[in-house]
């Protein structure tokens, strides 16, 4: 947590940390219930709102959106907690009515942005499972697909638009020092660039979700534990370097395989 977040008042960052606290606490339990319902292929609440195996209809697609959505929310939100805490503590500096508005608008406009990207995720989820390069359970079925994934993804953290990107969500008081704008207007514009910015950084590693395992809970947990310690550890370049030379040797093996 930045010294500048530590200012606000014990209340306030209660408040905040509650909230998103609630938010992901629901979003980990959504996720919990339908990965148990796959592998025990009961009905209960996660199984109910599963899509079917093949041929998916609109409503396959609207629930694999929920998931997308609701698995970018659990994975995410963490690592947007400070750029948040330093919102909130400029925004109740800069004018102290209405906060929670713009602190909520905020954080809706970053989930928005990851709200987008489950869409695309969603569309390649049916486009691969028509072409079976994942199966049902929705794991890559292709070493081939999951080499290309996995060189893409490591190649990209040695790239200059991933440094930047991620310069951008470390940096928290300078991203809003550039990017001001008041009121819950200027909040949600905020969030967006926020989130754009974050979806710049880490959007090819969410697509590793497609050869790890989409529910596989244990990828996704660590998956997200690499995306907070990338944004969060101090001096962490070298962090994000090793990630990337594990992509690249793990996915030249699968691809050595796949000929």
């Amino acid at each position: 947590m930045t010294d500048l977040a530590r200012t606000l008042s014990r209340k306030d960052r209660f408040a905040v940390l509650a909230a998103l606290a609630l938010i992901c606490g629901f979003a980990w339990a959504y996720l919990f219930d339908m990965s148990r319902g796959m592998q025990e292929m009961d009905m209960g609440a996660g199984m109910a709102f599963m899509p079917r195996m093949e041929a998916w209809q609109p409503v396959d697609l609207a629930f694999v959106f929920a998931m997308w959505a609701i698995m970018m929310i659990a994975m995410m939100l963490p690592s947007a907690t400070p750029m948040i805490l330093v919102y909130a503590a400029v925004s109740r500096r800069v004018g102290p009515s209405r906060i929670a508005v713009r602190v909520a608008a905020f954080v809706a406009a970053y989930v928005a942005i990851w709200a987008t990207f489950s869409l695309v995720a969603t569309l390649a989820q049916w486009g691969l499972l028509e072409a079976r390069l994942v199966s049902p359970m929705m794991d890559e079925s292709s070493p081939l697909l999951g080499g290309v994934v996995l060189l893409a993804a490591g190649v990209y953290q040695f790239t200059p638009l991933k440094d930047a990107c991620l310069s951008k969500c470390r940096s928290p008081l300078s991203f809003i020092n550039a990017h001001w704008r008041g009121g819950a207007r200027g909040a949600f514009a905020m969030g967006a660039r926020h989130g754009l910015y974050c979806l710049g950084c880490c959007w090819l590693l969410m697509l590793l979700l497609f050869v790890l395992g989409v529910m596989n809970l244990v990828w996704v947990a660590l998956l997200a534990a690499f995306v907070l310690l990338e944004k969060t550890l101090p001096n962490a370049a070298w962090f994000g370097r090793v990630g990337g030379v594990v992509f690249i040797a793990w996915g030249i093996a699968l691809l050595v395989r796949a000929y």
